[in-house]
């Protein structure tokens, strides 16, 4: 097939013949069954934002193993053949790239038949899972047990909690914040063999699940954001579910506000008032995640909205120009005296309006709003089209997300910066800063096009490339990165000559020295796949 990819997209083809490719997808077939093997990319295993025309991170095929021996048998074989895989959970971490691999023409591995939930254990508070396990198959074990326990769980209930731990995505109960639910992995690594982390690593020891560290190194989070093995089992701790939660929201009205309202919170984070993860969301965010831009404004599309159409649209949802959205949890008596001072310090802000219920386990499953569900741990979908600002059913998104330090006068300038650089591209600014700890934020912003739309795509692809650059000129690093844009994501960490870098390609080349583990995964390439493309500067 002639190559229709962009020339601005950094597309890499695996130099594997294809008679090679077959053999090998035929003898996983014969040891693993031919009914959990895919020959191309399904029509589904490929970036769903990205046009149709574009032949970009294709996979050459798709196997979906149901057991440990299988993973071992798949990377066994593709070891052998020299053919890259590219491991996943449900594929669906759609603005990032969704179910495509880095490299094209190798084989991905998919985990939506390894969706098992191996134990909960209710006493001390922690599960065993499978890669392939959804946020809402966790939730549904855990109601089915009965268990006095909860998950915590991000926007969108459909992705898998070992695909999302493993790209440290983010998650909103105090379990969720700097990625502390994770604790013990097995692995198969790159010679076919398993193993396992922190305590793990003595047969039998009970405290695998629930001890971070290890006698030596601590190796686990190499296998977040990195390529250096296959994950197949994740333990994973649980929040005791609390006597009540208080749902509270805020909302300012300028765009300044939004120094105040950083910093009010960075306070009441720090003295321990409020937990978990808060997010504060910008007026065109929310109204993405409710209807199409043309349900909103008439104006050209290609034209930002101005402010005075901004303020409209916040009037019309009965929101300000930021919204702020945490949760308290405890019992009854201390949520009560959470909420007070929390509700006293925010209506400092001139024009703030602030509205809370404090709700009990019984009443999580049905609250109207799918913000306070997500913050309740109950799975939801009802965000699932907010990338449709533009397309409607046909619309795409991009997540950019940089990290900045919980100061109100630095997040203010950041979001004008971005805003700008938004609107210079012609799009909408939307954005939505998720307070990761105490002490930082991500600040993720949709970068929103048709995807029918050939030249909006692209032009949403462009502005994509110069905030990563332009960001790591004013020293803004992401925290992960969309698959075309992993090695320029990269490249912005530059300290040393970009002593991390090779570090941690030193270990690649040492753990995986044919290189067939997830290559290029945020921009760590094996040594023969290294090459001036990868270093873009």
């Amino acid at each position: 097939m002639q190559a229709t990819t962009p020339s601005f997209i950094p597309a890499r083809q695996a130099e594997v013949e294809t008679a090679t490719l077959t053999r090998a997808l035929l003898e996983i077939a014969a040891k693993i069954g031919a009914d959990k093997v895919i020959i191309g990319d399904g029509g589904e295993y490929r970036d769903p934002y990205q046009p149709q025309a574009w032949d970009a991170f294709t996979t050459a095929g798709v196997v979906q193993p149901d057991s440990v021996e299988h993973v071992q048998t798949i990377v066994d074989i593709a070891g052998r053949y020299g053919i890259p895989v590219w491991a996943q959970g449900q594929g669906r971490n759609n603005g990032y790239g969704g179910a495509a691999p880095r490299l094209s023409g190798g084989i991905t591995i998919n985990f939506r038949r390894m969706n098992r939930v191996l134990k909960i254990d209710r006493e001390l508070g922690y599960a065993l899972i499978e890669p392939g396990v959804s946020f809402q198959d966790m939730y549904d074990a855990i109601e089915a047990a009965g268990a006095d326990l909860m998950v915590s769980v991000p926007d969108l209930g459909w992705g898998s909690l070992g695909g999302n731990s493993q790209d440290n995505g983010l998650t909103y109960l105090p379990y969720g914040k700097d990625f502390q639910a994770i604790c013990g992995l097995e692995v198969v690594t790159a010679d076919g063999r398993l193993l396992r982390t922190g305590m793990g690593a003595m047969d039998g020891n009970e405290s695998w699940n629930l001890y971070k560290r290890s006698l030596g190194p601590t190796i686990e989070p190499l296998f977040m954001q990195g390529n250096f093995g296959v994950v197949t089992k994740l333990g994973l701790w649980l929040m005791p579910k609390p006597e009540a939660i208080a749902h509270v929201h805020v909302d300012v009205s300028r765009d300044e506000d939004l120094i105040s309202l950083v910093d009010i919170l960075r306070r009441l984070r720090l003295d321990g008032t409020i937990d978990g993860v808060p997010c504060i969301l910008n007026t065109l965010l929310i109204a993405s995640t409710i209807a199409k831009r043309d349900h909103w404004y008439a104006g050209d599309p290609s034209v930002p909205i101005p402010d005075e159409a901004i303020d409209a649209i916040a009037e019309r949802i009965g929101i300000g120009r930021w919204h702020l959205r945490f949760a308290l949890y405890g019992d009854r008596n201390i949520v009560a005296l959470q909420l007070d001072k929390a509700t006293k310090a925010f209506s400092a802000i001139p024009g703030s309006r602030i509205r809370s219920s404090v709700t009990g386990p019984r009443e999580w499953p049905n609250l109207p709003d799918p913000s306070d569900r997500v913050y309740s741990g109950v799975p939801n979908l009802d965000w699932k089209d907010m990338g449709g600002w533009y397309g409607g059913e046909r619309g795409g998104h991009m997540s950019f997300a940089p990290v900045a330090p919980l100061t109100g006068k630095t997040v203010y300038e950041l979001q004008c910066w971005m805003r700008r650089e938004f609107e210079n591209h012609g799009i909408d600014h939307t954005a939505d800063l998720i307070v990761v700890n105490a002490r930082s934020l991500v600040s993720v912003a949709g970068i929103q096009f048709d995807i029918d739309d050939e030249q909006a795509t692209a032009t949403g692809y462009a502005a994509m490339q110069d905030l990563v650059r332009k960001a790591g000129q004013r020293c803004y690093g992401e925290y992960r990165a969309h698959l075309q844009f992993m090695d320029l994501a990269q490249d912005q960490y530059g300290f040393g000559e970009h002593a991390y870098r090779r570090f941690v390609e030193r270990i690649k080349d040492a753990v995986d020295p044919k290189g067939i583990i997830n290559p290029g995964r945020h921009g760590i390439w094996p040594a023969h796949l290294r090459t001036a493309d990868t270093r873009q500067g």
